[in-house]
């Protein structure tokens, strides 16, 4: 492998990738190689009349399309998640909260990329299925979006959600020190005026420095390494300064992108 390529800077500390790091770096395939973060994404999926169909081509960074004025229409975060209500908050929207209260272990699929996007679409039909959609596809009403995400954590090709126990956590946990997790997340956003459904993907890595025992044990007895995909809390101040390096953006790790969730927004509003 040519000795040109580097490893991302660290987007979260100042402290660059380490020796190990780099190796680990310099085995990733190919076509990741050298490529700018956003471009790790998948290639995006729209849903429309609840049919997945090709996406239009994911804008460039510079160009993303800037989020409507939340006072034209109104919108619901199908989510209890703190770090969710925090990103769409950060982005000036104003929504409120319904939750969808589903099994997910109950719904199973090997392909992360599939199973996010059939939990993000369930969490929206559960919660749809508790309203009248008729009170919102009044004439002359503002459109309200209804927006569900989920992610899970991928560790050595197998796929990690919230972890229920201790030991369960601790395991996961172990496995991130000195070594690289990825992201994924899928982002729904339906359209309860006029029907329409838009979905996409979004995908990070993070790299760790080696994780103190001490600082295992004291994230498990928090609590709150159970209440996220994989016990991965990236901007818990117990975690961060043993985060690496970030290829992508950290809200995507956190459970939703901003520049997917801006975009997905601006598609729904014009369909």
């Amino acid at each position: 492998m040519p000795s040109s390529h580097h490893p991302p800077r660290n987007l979260l500390c100042p402290v660059a990738p380490s020796a190990a790091a780099v190796h680990r770096y310099h085995q990733r395939p190919p076509h990741l190689l050298g490529t700018p973060p956003r471009r790790l994404l998948s290639p995006p999926r729209r849903h429309t009349q609840g049919r997945l169909v090709p996406a239009k081509p994911p804008m460039a960074s510079t160009g993303s399309p800037p989020a409507a004025n939340p006072q034209q229409f109104k919108l619901i975060l199908g989510s209890s998640s703190v770090a969710r209500k925090h990103i769409l908050t950060g982005m000036g929207f104003e929504f409120q909260v319904m939750t969808a209260d589903i099994d997910e272990r109950s719904i199973r699929r090997e392909d992360p990329d599939e199973l996010v996007m059939v939990l993000a679409e369930a969490k929206a039909d559960a919660i749809m299925s508790r309203m009248s959609i008729s009170d919102y596809q009044k004439e002359g009403d503002q459109p309200t979006l209804l927006i569900t995400s989920d992610i899970v954590v991928v560790h050595e090709g197998i796929i990690r959600e919230k972890p229920i126990t201790k030991e369960e956590a601790r395991q996961f946990l172990k496995g991130y020190s000195g070594g690289h997790v990825s992201t994924v997340g899928g982002v729904v956003v339906t359209n309860l005026t006029t029907g329409k459904k838009l979905g996409s993907l979004d995908k990070a890595e993070v790299y760790f420095h080696d994780i103190p025992d001490e600082v295992i044990e004291n994230l498990i007895d928090e609590g709150v390494v159970f209440r996220v995909a994989g016990g991965l809390l990236l901007e818990h101040p117990l975690t961060l300064p043993f985060v690496e390096a970030v290829v992508g953006s950290s809200d995507s790790v956190m459970g939703l992108s901003k520049d997917l969730a801006k975009k997905l927004i601006h598609e729904a509003l014009s369909v």
